[in-house]
């Protein structure tokens, strides 16, 4: 059986033993030096001023939807895009924190959102934000996405959970909006075991972020931006200082373990991703350009595809269930994702779906869609074995 998921970690030995001794030596196990250093070093690599990391990839999208509100850049009832194909915690905290969720559709030939489907959708919904999942390590013409959004005053911010490591005419995935999260959740291209994070280059983001993540204190700001926010508020700074909640926040805040095993991680990413590259490129070769029993994905358009998982968008339904059941017990599957988001229970039981606009190409690929793992333990043997599999 070819799991999604082959270990918990990259280089999983070695990367216990280190942990094992970090764990046994360190003086405190909860937030501290090495997420710090974490950020620092994550911002570096992604090309981002700020990184602000937390304990999971669903925790930064809903720290990122609270500190914009936070701030004022969005308020209640804000209309707000998101792409039709996603994982739940990218809706969910439009919906949680009081504003209006606007599925918008996917091409099928990139399985990510384009400029056309976007403005498709702006002729009837004034968008406020825009917040768009890069798909699997694809997307779709996000230069002309981001020239709209600028026209148009739309906040943009990414879903780049996975697609660590994508690069689109020279830039990285995540870094054309405002924001972007990042998972780091197991099987995700870089495991901390459970953790995320936001990136974003505007101070003023960052600053509330940090106050969102932590109960909305200031612990985690620098002593000049603590000097102001106790001044502004009148706080006594010998007594309350350390217990004044100055905006809307949760409990986000990672481990020293994360933290950790993100800076071990962070070593062995350019690997991780050539690696990743590396198989899509033997699978697509086949797969979307031999064989006519699926829908051929574009990907020549990216620089670097750092692929989190294969997938596949089958000509019909009956092969797409075929296909099921000849992968059990030999290939582990799943749907691409979470499927349309529109059509999932927790959105039909909130949500009126009259309301919003068409999603065609999403429900073709909640009906038709699957994929595989591709992680950069695969063997050789077990890429042609997938070949084998499904392009019989």
């Amino acid at each position: 059986m070819i799991k999604l998921i082959k270990s918990t970690f990259y280089q999983e030995e070695k990367t216990k033993q280190k942990l094992v001794h970090f764990i046994k030596n360190a003086r405190q196990l909860s937030f501290g030096k090495e997420c710090e250093n974490f950020e620092i070093k994550f911002a570096r690599w992604q090309g981002r001023k700020h990184c602000v990391m937390v304990n999971s990839g669903s925790s930064a999208n809903l720290a990122l939807f609270q500190a914009l509100l936070n701030i004022g850049y969005l308020k209640k009832n804000d209309l707000v895009g998101f792409s039709a194909v996603t994982w739940s915690t990218n809706a969910m905290p439009i919906v949680q924190l009081g504003l209006q969720p606007v599925p918008v559709d996917i091409e099928l030939n990139t399985i990510n959102v384009s400029s056309k489907q976007l403005l498709k959708v702006l002729k009837k919904y004034p968008l406020k934000m825009l917040f768009i999942t890069n798909l699997l390590g694809f997307c779709d013409d996000l230069e002309e996405i981001v020239k709209i959004c600028r026209e148009k005053k739309i906040i943009l911010t990414e879903d780049n959970c996975e697609s660590l490591g994508s690069v689109y005419r020279g830039k990285k995935l995540g870094n054309f909006g405002l924001a972007s999260t990042f998972s780091f959740y197991v099987g995700h291209h870089m495991s901390t075991i459970e953790g995320g994070a936001i990136c974003t280059d505007d101070e003023d983001l960052a600053i509330m972020l940090r106050l969102v993540r932590a109960h909305g204190w200031d612990r985690n700001l620098n002593f000049t931006k603590q000097k102001e926010l106790r001044k502004k508020f009148h706080i006594n700074q010998s007594f309350y200082a350390r217990y004044s909640f100055y905006d809307l926040g949760f409990n986000f805040r990672p481990t020293e373990i994360a933290g950790f095993l993100g800076n071990v991680g962070l070593n062995h990413l350019p690997e991780i991703i050539k690696k990743r590259e590396r198989n899509f490129m033997k699978l697509a070769k086949v797969l979307y350009t031999k064989s006519d029993r699926y829908y051929p994905l574009k990907y020549q358009h990216l620089t670097v595809n750092s692929n989190f998982a294969f997938p596949l968008i089958c000509t019909s339904e009956k092969l797409r269930n075929e296909l099921v059941k000849k992968c059990a017990n030999k290939v582990e599957i799943r749907p691409i994702v979470g499927g349309n988001i529109r059509l999932q229970p927790f959105f039909t039981k909130y949500l009126t779906g009259d309301r919003f606009p068409p999603t065609d190409n999403a429900d073709l690929v909640h009906r038709q869609g699957l994929y595989f793992g591709n992680n950069p333990e695969l063997t050789r043997q077990e890429i042609e074995l997938i070949i084998n599999l499904f392009n019989s």
